[in-house]
C-alpha cells in the first residue's frame, strides 16, 4: 500500500519526484499477487476485482492480476457435508446418489454432482415432478467462510483511509467505489438465494431462445448456503480443438455469445457478470451453457442508454460522441482536456482499424484506453465496473474462438436489428430541429435587445457588474497559508524561548508542532497536475509505451 501511495504521489511528505518504470510496476504486481494468494479467499476475490479496474492500478498490475484464478483446494467433505445437511437435512434422504468429490472448487464455494431420488422426493414441494430423478449440480458454501470474510472486510475497510490520504481526487473516487463494490459483491456472491433469483430471471429472458441453456434451479434443494441446479454437460468454451472435432461452428458460437451479453446488458438490464471460460460451455448441438451466477449485476436504464450511445459512436467513428458518452456516464471527468482525449481516442481507433472501416475490435480500443486510464482523468463508477469486466472478458473468449472475430460488426448488426441506430438518428434529427427553432427565436430577440443596450450606453446608463468566481479555492488556500505561516512563526519563536529557559519538554512539543505546520504549509503549495500539462502522451510516446509494456 505504501509503494502504491508512493507511486501515485511520487513522494509522501518530502522528496523529489520520480518516474516509476514498467519493470518496477510488474515486480510489485507479482509481489502483490503472491500476497493475495497467501491471504486467502477474500483477497483472491479482491485481486480479481482489481484486475478489472484500470482506473485504480497501472497496466502492469492489471496484466499480472488478470491471471489470478479463483481456484483453491476444496474443503474436506465432512465439513462441506455439515453445511449441506444443516441447510437441507441428511444427504442420504435428500439425494439418490451424491459424489463427494467436487467437480469444481472456488474460494467461496464448491460444486458437487448428485442425482435426485424420484421415490423419496415429493414433487408438490416445487410444483413439478420433472425435478425428481435428474442429474443435478449442488453448490455448497465453504464452511466458516462468513467469519473469515467479515474479518477480511474489516481489514480492507480500515486500510482504505491510509490510501485515500495520499492519492488524488479521481483515485480516491475510484478506491471508495471499489471498496463499496467489493463488500457488496462478495456478500451477494455468498447469498445463494439471491443467485437463484438472478439465475431464474436471466433464464426467463432466454426461455424461447434455443441457442442458449441456463440451468434450472431446484428450489426444494436450495437455500441460503446451498444451491441445487440441473446438471448440463458441455465442452469448455475455450477448448478449441474439441469444438473443432465436434464440428462446431466457432464463429457462430462467438457471435451468439456476444449477442447474448448485448441483450443482457442493453435490453434486459440484468446480466451474468463472470463470463470466464470456466463458466461457459458448448453442447454437442452448439448451444452455449452458462454456469455460476454468483457474480451477476443489473444495469439501470440511464447507463443502458449511454452504453448504446457509446457503441453507436464507436461504430460511426464519432470522437465527440464517444467523449460525450463517457462524460455523461461518469467514466471520464468533465474537467478532462477534450483535445488531448480526442487525440487518444483517434489514435486508438486508427491503430485498431482494419482494412474495412468497421473491422476493429472494441477490446483493442478499450485496451489502449486502459493503458492511459491510470494517468488520465478516467474513473469507473461502481455501476459500470462489472459491465467493463464483462465486455473485456467476453471479447477475449470470442477472439479465442475466432481470431478474426469482429466485435463491432456484431454489435452494429445487433443495434441495427433492435432499432437502436435508427432511434439514434431520429433523436439526432429531433435535437437538430429543436436547436434550429431555438436559434430562429433567439435571432428575432437579438435585434431589440441590442437596440436597448445601445440606447442605455448612449445615455450613460449602462452598468457592468463583475463577480469573482473562486472555483480553485485560491482565497481559501491563501488564508490557510497565512494562518500556517503565522502559527509557524509563533511556534519557532516559542521553541527558541523554551529552549533558552531550559524547558526541554515544552521545546520538543513546540518543535514537533513546527514540523507539522511546515509540512502542511509545504503541502499547500503543491499544485495539482493538470491533464493538459502531460505532453508525454503524444502519439509517438503512446506507441513507444505500448511496445515497452
Amino acid at each position: 500500500m505504501l509503494a502504491y501511495a508512493r507511486d501515485r504521489r511520487r513522494f509522501l511528505l518530502f522528496g523529489r519526484s520520480r518516474q516509476v518504470t514498467a519493470e518496477t510496476h510488474r515486480h510489485r504486481a507479482e509481489v502483490l499477487l503472491e500476497s493475495l494468494l497467501a491471504l486467502g479467499p477474500t483477497f483472491i476475490k479482491l485481486g480479481q476485482l482489481l484486475s478489472t479496474r484500470p482506473d485504480v492500478l497501472p497496466p502492469a498490475y492489471i496484466d499480472v492480476l488478470s491471471a489470478l484464478q479463483d481456484d483453491v483446494p476444496p474443503a474436506p467433505w465432512p465439513e462441506a457435508k455439515a453445511v449441506l445437511e444443516d441447510e437441507l437435512g441428511p444427504v442420504d434422504e435428500r439425494f439418490a446418489s451424491f459424489d463427494t468429490d467436487p467437480i469444481s472448487g472456488a474460494s467461496l464455494g464448491q460444486v458437487y454432482r448428485a442425482r435426485l431420488d424420484p421415490e423419496r422426493e415429493n414433487p408438490t414441494r416445487t410444483g413439478s415432478s420433472a425435478e425428481s430423478g435428474r442429474e443435478v449440480a449442488v453448490k455448497v458454501r465453504r464452511p466458516n467462510i462468513e467469519a473469515l470474510v467479515r474479518a477480511d472486510l474489516r481489514v480492507i475497510r480500515w486500510s482504505l483511509p491510509l490510501l485515500l490520504y495520499f492519492v488524488d481526487d479521481a483515485r480516491a473516487f475510484s478506491l471508495e467505489n471499489l471498496a463499496q463494490e467489493f463488500s457488496k459483491t462478495i456478500r451477494e456472491e455468498m447469498d445463494y438465494v439471491r443467485e437463484a433469483e438472478m439465475l431464474t430471471e436471466i433464464r426467463a429472458n432466454f426461455y424461447d431462445d434455443d441457442r442458449f441453456i441456463i440451468p434450472d434451479v431446484i428450489e426444494s434443494h436450495s437455500g441460503q448456503r446451498v444451491l441445487t441446479m440441473e446438471y448440463v454437460e458441455g465442452t469448455k468454451i475455450n477448448d478449441v480443438d474439441e469444438l473443432e472435432r465436434g464440428g462446431i461452428d466457432r464463429t457462430r458460437v462467438a457471435e451468439n455469445l456476444e449477442r447474448s451479453y448485448l441483450q443482457m446488458i442493453i435490453d434486459d438490464g440484468v446480466f451474468h457478470a463472470d463470463p470466464h471460460p470456466g463458466n461457459l460451455a458448448v453442447t454437442d448441438e452448439g448451444r452455449i451453457v452458462f454456469y455460476d451466477f454468483g457474480m451477476s449485476g443489473r444495469v439501470d436504464p440511464f447507463v443502458q442508454e449511454k452504453i448504446v450511445d457509446f457503441y453507436v459512436a464507436v461504430a460511426n467513428q464519432d470522437i465527440d460522441g464517444i467523449l460525450d458518452a463517457l462524460i455523461e456516464i461518469g467514466t471520464l471527468s468533465p474537467d478532462a482536456d477534450r483535445g488531448v482525449m480526442a487525440e487518444v481516442m483517434e489514435i486508438a481507433i486508427r491503430d485498431a482499424r482494419g482494412e474495412d472501416v468497421e473491422q476493429y475490435r472494441v477490446n483493442q480500443i478499450v485496451g489502449q484506453i486502459e493503458d492511459s486510464i491510470y494517468a488520465f482523468p478516467f474513473r469507473l463508477p461502481k455501476n459500470l465496473a462489472l459491465v467493463l469486466r464483462v465486455a473485456t472478458v467476453v471479447e477475449g473468449v470470442c477472439v479465442t474462438l475466432d481470431p478474426d472475430f469482429d466485435f463491432i460488426s456484431t454489435a452494429t448488426d445487433f443495434l441495427t436489428e433492435q432499432g437502436y441506430r435508427e432511434e439514434s438518428v431520429r433523436q439526432y434529427l429531433d435535437e437538430t430541429g429543436t436547436q434550429l427553432r431555438r436559434t430562429g427565436q433567439s435571432l428575432t430577440r437579438i435585434a431589440p435587445k441590442a437596440e436597448r443596450a445601445l440606447d442605455r450606453l448612449d445615455r450613460d446608463d449602462l452598468y457592468v457588474r463583475i463577480g469573482v468566481e473562486d472555483s480553485e479555492n485560491v482565497f481559501d488556500k491563501l488564508a490557510k497559508r497565512l494562518v500556517y505561516g503565522m502559527l509557524l512563526t509563533m511556534t519557532l519563536f516559542s521553541t527558541g524561548v523554551l529552549y533558552a529557559l531550559e524547558a526541554p519538554r515544552g521545546s520538543i512539543v513546540a518543535a514537533v508542532f513546527s514540523v507539522l505546520l511546515t509540512t502542511q504549509l509545504y503541502r499547500s503549495f503543491r499544485g495539482r497536475r493538470s491533464i493538459g500539462a502531460r505532453p508525454q502522451f503524444t502519439r509517438q510516446n503512446l506507441r513507444q509505451r505500448r511496445r515497452e509494456e
